[in-house]
């Protein structure tokens, strides 16, 4: 990649980042976790260029970290692999010291498990579109992300099967599609084509299409079979391109929806999105059920 822009200048450093991330095809959300860890760290050194620090400053500030701020390992982990990706992948350094920062223990944490009975009450107390997305979470055991990413043509009725686009570590695969949902979704469905169809009817832009597809498919992103499953009800801004546009639903919207059925559900456990996918391999494993080929729980229904 060139190290100098269109105006001859060389980019800045926040730039670089947002560049390379996207040149090795990394995800939005890991592009705004580097980026915002590596300005957390030039802010924290004096705004000193990463290039006149090393080993010093990067202890210090993974130091102020875990004893100030007092966060996480996981979120200790993520900001030393930003800092890691910053110097090997963007500026080029690969130095010893940088093999010889410690990573902390990872915790080593229960999950919450929800029983039949209290599932049943979490999603009694659910309805609308977050009803029906959270009956999907635990029918399929889909990630909250994976779900929200659904196009209408990764749904397959006749197979009674759903396919998950680029999945943990990239990855394409199906799980089944609950029979007890057929109904829910074909609803979702037409509340989706009313969306679409308004959208097509002012001349809104396509949905965003992932790689390249958008420049050798230019029409695919503006057809029904690849609008979200799950249209967000407004318009906003591509964090990428700029282009303001229909996007599926904002994740925040399910987990405050959950938070709030747990309360109505008086569940004493901390239930969050995430619960529903530990409770659904859960109670396949207590059931000695197959998870390719078990049929949907009646708790869903």
């Amino acid at each position: 990649m060139s190290s100098t822009s269109s105006s001859g200048q060389a980019p800045r450093l926040l730039d670089q980042v947002r560049a390379c991330v996207r040149y090795k095809h990394y995800s939005i959300r890991t592009e705004k976790a580097y980026v915002y860890w590596i300005r957390m760290f030039v802010r924290h050194q004096g705004l000193r260029h990463p290039r006149e620090m090393g080993a010093a400053e990067v202890q210090a500030f993974l130091t102020w970290l875990a004893n100030e701020r007092s966060v996480a390992p996981s979120t200790h982990n993520q900001a030393l692999s930003a800092l890691l990706f910053l110097y090997r992948e963007v500026l080029g350094i690969d130095l010893p010291w940088m093999k010889e920062i410690g990573r902390p223990k990872k915790r080593e944490r229960v999950p919450v498990v929800l029983s039949s009975s209290e599932v049943r009450r979490l999603l009694d107390a659910l309805d609308g579109a977050e009803g029906v997305l959270a009956r999907l979470l635990y029918g399929t055991g889909m990630r909250l992300m994976e779900a929200l990413r659904l196009r209408v043509k990764d749904v397959d009725f006749d197979r009674n099967e759903i396919i998950v686009r680029e999945g943990k570590g990239g990855k394409d695969r199906r799980v089944m599609l609950p029979g007890a949902l057929h109904g829910a979704l074909r609803r979702q469905l037409e509340r989706a084509r009313r969306v679409w169809e308004a959208d097509r009817d002012e001349g809104r832009p396509s949905v965003w299409m992932p790689d390249a597809l958008a420049r050798k498919y230019p029409r695919a992103g503006s057809s029904w079979a690849w609008f979200w499953l799950w249209p967000s009800d407004r318009i906003a801004r591509d964090p990428v391109s700029g282009v303001l546009r229909r996007h599926h639903l904002y994740e925040q919207r399910l987990q405050r929806a959950v938070k709030r059925a747990s309360e109505q559900a008086r569940l004493c456990k901390p239930v969050t999105v995430h619960t529903l996918r530990h409770s659904f391999a859960t109670h396949l494993l207590e059931s000695g059920q197959d998870i390719r080929t078990v049929q949907v729980s009646a708790v869903i229904q």
